[in-house]
C-alpha cells in the first residue's frame, strides 16, 4: 500500500524538523509531504536545507486549503491512505502503523486518533473540552455515531475519503464538518486511543476572541452538512 503523511505547515520553523524526523524514525513505510502554507518564517528554507518533500503554496490558504492540497497530492499520486499530521509536534508518529492496520483490517473510511478514550497525554484546556464535548454530542445526535474527539487533526483516510476531500474541503475549522461528511457518505468513522503532546512551538489558530465565532460556525456547518443532499 502507498501511504502518505500530510503535514500542513504555517510558521512551523521551530518544530518542522522534529516532526519530519519523528515520521522517518517511527514510520519509515510512510511517504510524507509538507504543505508550506506561505509561511512567513524560515519553514521553506529549512525544508530546502534538509531536502524535505514539500509543496510551496503560492498564497496563504489557511488550514483547510493546505490540507486539501495534501489530499489532492495524495489522489493524483495514487495513495491508498493518507493521514493528516500536525507540524507543531502534537502528534506522535509511533501511532501511524497502528492506525493504518486498524483502518485496513476494519475497512474504515476514516480513523481518528482520540485523546479522550483513555484520557492520557495532553487533554487541551477545560474551555476547549467543553466545545469538543458539545460537537461530539451534536454529531451523535444527528448521525448516531459516537466520536469522542471530533476536532482531532490526527485523522487517517482511505482512498474513497481521499477523493472526497480532494474534491471539496472546508476552508477553516474543518475537522467536525468533514467527520460528518464521511458519515453522510456511508463510510465508517472509527477512533483509536492516542496520547497527544502539548504544542511545542507556535500558537493555536483558535484564539479566545475567535471562540464564539468558531462554535457558531462549526455548529452551523455540521447541521448544513448533515442536511445536504449528494447525487
Amino acid at each position: 500500500m502507498k501511504k502518505l503523511v500530510i503535514i500542513p505547515a504555517y510558521n512551523e520553523a521551530k518544530s518542522i524538523v522534529a516532526t519530519v524526523e519523528d515520521i522517518k524514525q517511527n514510520a519509515p513505510e510512510f511517504d510524507y509531504i509538507i504543505i508550506n502554507d506561505r509561511s512567513r518564517d524560515e519553514t521553506r528554507r529549512i525544508c530546502r536545507e534538509h531536502d524535505y518533500q514539500f509543496l510551496d503554496l503560492p498564497l496563504n490558504l489557511g488550514i483547510g486549503g493546505a490540507v486539501q492540497a495534501g489530499y489532492l497530492y495524495a489522489d493524483e499520486n495514487g495513495y491508498d491512505l493518507a493521514v493528516q499530521f500536525d507540524g507543531d509536534g502534537q502528534h506522535d508518529a509511533a501511532y501511524l502503523n497502528q492506525m493504518a492496520d486498524y483502518l485496513t483490517k476494519n475497512d474504515c473510511g476514516m480513523v481518528i486518533g482520540s485523546r479522550f478514550i483513555e484520557k492520557e497525554g495532553f487533554q487541551s484546556s477545560s474551555a476547549r473540552r467543553v466545545g469538543i464535548h458539545f460537537f461530539s454530542w451534536l454529531i451523535r445526535l444527528l448521525t448516531g455515531v459516537n466520536v469522542t474527539d471530533p476536532t482531532s487533526g490526527f485523522r487517517m483516510c482511505n482512498k474513497k475519503v481521499i477523493r472526497l476531500f480532494a474534491d471539496n474541503y472546508p476552508k477553516d475549522y474543518p475537522e467536525p464538518e468533514t467527520t460528518v461528511r464521511v458519515i453522510k457518505h456511508s463510510l465508517s468513522v472509527r477512533e483509536i486511543p492516542v496520547r497527544m503532546r502539548a504544542r511545542t512551538e507556535g500558537v493555536s489558530s483558535i484564539s479566545p476572541g475567535k471562540s464564539v465565532y468558531y462554535m457558531f460556525k462549526v455548529t452551523l456547518a455540521i447541521i448544513i452538512e448533515w442536511t445536504r443532499r449528494y447525487s
